[in-house]
């Protein structure tokens, strides 16, 4: 006889455990102690199995009728639902482990331990925080379960702060960990890869910069006048000469740095093209480092923290000192000191646009032209080097420079 709610709830527990039959071999067992629990009885392979189907009232009656009925369809197809049980238990358990937050930190781990192909130090820095923006509307969710719609959600919101090409990097940078998830078999396809599109497109900006030789001069004459931290002064004096990336210029160690033979070597780990760049330093240059070199030498870092050795100065410390020097955003930026070398530089006629490209340290596509420059514009590199600090003192001093069309032999 098929069981009833009500004679389920009337049922007493007794001294012994009793089974009330429901048919197709589920039954209920009352144990001594109260409890309900819901069992299937069936056979697979020649042998009788038991299955655990939850306890009354959690499950009902019509819902363990209708685990009956789906365990019923499995073995009908040769599948044994315990076995499938099991299976479940543990792919619901590996979900839970692989939420969107750990498999982007697994992610990021890899790129920044991964060679020469790696993220570097101010890249994996600025990626990890991008990521991080994502936490609070999918980092806990299994990343199986993450849906498209989530994801733009999630992406709008930054966008809805004006921040286009934030959202926009956010965006890629997570279509980047679901392809892994992808490679490591943790997910079938990558749920970005139809969002493309739907982000309005940031207006390309370049980093602002004073590139007149009027305006550079009294660039330099106000950094000469900074009355701030003594540190940033001299790191705002070295910029211009020597016009590396402000995170390399941040990042750079005595360990890297030959006063002797005015050479700094930025090891590849600490570059945006991931390849070691050797960088000849003027008369000038090596001035301003002896000087720093009395306060921070002979080991670690050459402009550390005001807070603490152990870290390199705060990546908005340049910035922030170039608008207490009264120029804002818009108008000069740490990273525009390249623009300036690279604009005057060129404009003096003086030097092959190879040198400078290598002097800059930009990428090149071609390996072999790119292994070529290396060497045949060094000796002109190190000419450049010296000229433009010269050059540089001019400016400061206010002295009108005559471009020289003639290029140095490379």
């Amino acid at each position: 006889m098929a069981l009833t709610d009500t004679s389920i709830r009337n049922t007493k527990p007794g001294l012994k455990p009793r089974k009330l039959a429901d048919g197709e071999g589920m039954f209920l067992l009352v144990t001594p102690a109260g409890g309900k629990l819901w069992r299937l009885k069936y056979r697979i392979d020649g042998r009788e199995k038991l299955l655990s189907m939850g306890s009354y009232p959690e499950v009902s009656l019509a819902e363990a009728r209708n685990r009956r009925r789906e365990a019923r369809e499995l073995i009908s197809t040769g599948k044994d639902p315990s076995r499938e049980k099991q299976r479940s238990k543990r792919r619901s358990k590996i979900d839970a482990e692989n939420t969107f937050s750990a498999i982007a930190a697994e992610y990021c781990a890899k790129r920044k331990r991964d060679g020469q192909r790696g993220w570097a130090p101010a890249t994996a820095t600025r990626s990890e925080y991008l990521l991080s923006l994502l936490e609070p509307a999918i980092g806990r969710l299994p990343i199986a379960e993450i849906e498209p719609a989530d994801i733009l959600a999630a992406i709008q919101r930054i966008e809805g702060r004006g921040n286009l090409e934030s959202a926009r990097r956010t965006l890629q940078l997570s279509s980047m960990v679901f392809r892994y998830a992808v490679a490591t078999t943790r997910l079938r396809s990558d749920p970005t890869r139809d969002l493309r599109g739907a982000l309005t497109s940031p207006t390309v900006t370049h980093y602002a910069a004073v590139t007149d030789a009027k305006g550079a001069g009294a660039l330099l004459r106000a950094i000469d006048g900074y009355k701030g931290q003594g540190y940033v002064k001299l790191a705002l004096q070295l910029a211009p000469h020597v016009f590396v990336r402000p995170g390399e210029l941040r990042h750079a160690e005595w360990a890297d740095i030959d006063l002797d033979s005015a050479l700094w070597i930025i090891p590849e780990a600490k570059t945006k093209m991931r390849k070691p760049h050797y960088v000849p330093l003027s008369r000038q240059s090596v001035g301003i480092l002896q000087e720093m070199f009395s306060a921070t030498g002979p080991s670690g870092l050459v402009f550390p923290s005001i807070r603490s050795r152990s870290r390199p100065m705060s990546d908005n410390t340049l910035n922030a000192s170039l608008r207490r020097l009264g120029y804002s955003s818009d108008e000069m930026t740490a990273h525009g000191f390249r623009a300036m070398a690279s604009t005057l530089l060129n404009e003096s006629g003086k030097w092959n646009p190879d040198a400078i490209e290598r002097a800059l340290a930009h990428g090149e596509s071609d390996k072999v032209r790119a292994a070529y420059h290396r060497g045949a514009h060094w000796q002109e590199r190190v000419k450049m080097a010296q000229w433009w600090s010269d050059h540089l003192d001019q400016l400061r001093k206010g002295a009108d420079v005559v471009p020289m069309p003639t290029r140095e032999a490379s």
